[in-house]
């Protein structure tokens, strides 16, 4: 008597690590392409400033909370706002380049969706700042806000007449809020621990941190919300695709979809 024989499962694909130097490229090239972009919108100086007035007025008119209410929190001492600046200066880039990095190593499918998404959004951001440039609120008087970072320190910034190497008037959408918003939304899509929700902590963070040194509006974190939500949307992890040709085996698949297959079982 013959024993029946079951097709054999499939066996998971191998992660397709994308090329090292050619990643290296391009978020070098994705660096370089925001710093000088947010140069191109120097010089526009009373619009920024209409356009603050407008921000401001509008939320007060729809009722979001004060930009005040989370900056009282920070002077109550000066540790609490040297700390609030500290975080501001040194934690956006360090921590949005050690996400990729784990990724990029641990779950290459995810990396690459992420690296996509975060050229994306900082692309649409940079448009933006062009498009609509706006005084952060500690340049507007009519909030009444304090500038923390030069009445505490450190600051990243210098007097906007002499500062060249940073567009200060870029402040809508929060680039820090939504790049701290993705790294959270990325590794707890990457990962299965079970506290991985925490991770939502470095966007809360942020979010108080951004609002409390009065270095951003609420509404430059909703625009910045909405950015990602919409590439999150757009860029998705590719699918595996599956022959007809026979129970339990997979097609040829790209690259990308190979190792979405590898990293989901």
């Amino acid at each position: 008597m013959n024993a029946r024989t079951e097709p054999e499962p499939a066996q998971p694909a191998a992660i397709a690590r994308p090329p090292l130097v050619r990643e290296l490229l391009l978020v070098a090239g994705l660096f370089l392409v925001y710093k000088s972009g947010r140069q191109l919108a120097t010089g526009h100086t009373d619009e920024a400033f209409r356009n603050a007035h407008r921000v401001w007025d509008l939320e007060r008119a729809v009722h979001l909370p004060g930009e005040g209410s989370v900056q009282s929190l920070l002077l109550h001492g000066d540790t609490f706002a040297h700390l609030a600046n500290t975080y501001y200066a040194t934690v956006h880039f360090p921590a949005t380049a050690a996400f990729l990095v784990w990724l990029y190593l641990r779950r290459p499918a995810h990396y690459v969706r992420a690296r996509r998404i975060l050229a994306a959004m900082t692309t649409a951001a940079l448009v933006l700042h062009l498009v609509v440039p706006l005084a952060p609120p500690r340049m507007l008087a009519a909030t009444g806000l304090v500038d923390t970072a030069r009445t505490y320190g450190p600051s990243v910034y210098g007097p906007p007449q002499s500062d060249h190497l940073t567009n200060q008037f870029a402040a809508m959408p929060s680039l820090h809020f939504g790049w701290a918003l993705m790294v959270a939304v990325g590794l707890i899509v990457a990962t299965r621990s079970r506290g991985r929700w925490l991770w939502l902590l470095h966007p809360l963070l942020t979010l108080l941190v951004i609002v409390g040194t009065a270095n951003h509006y609420w509404l430059d974190a909703i625009a910045a919300t909405a950015l990602l939500g919409a590439a999150l949307t757009v860029i998705h992890l590719p699918h595996r695709t599956v022959t007809t040709a026979g129970r339990g085996q997979e097609g040829l698949v790209p690259a990308d979809d190979r190792a979405l297959v590898g990293a989901g079982r």
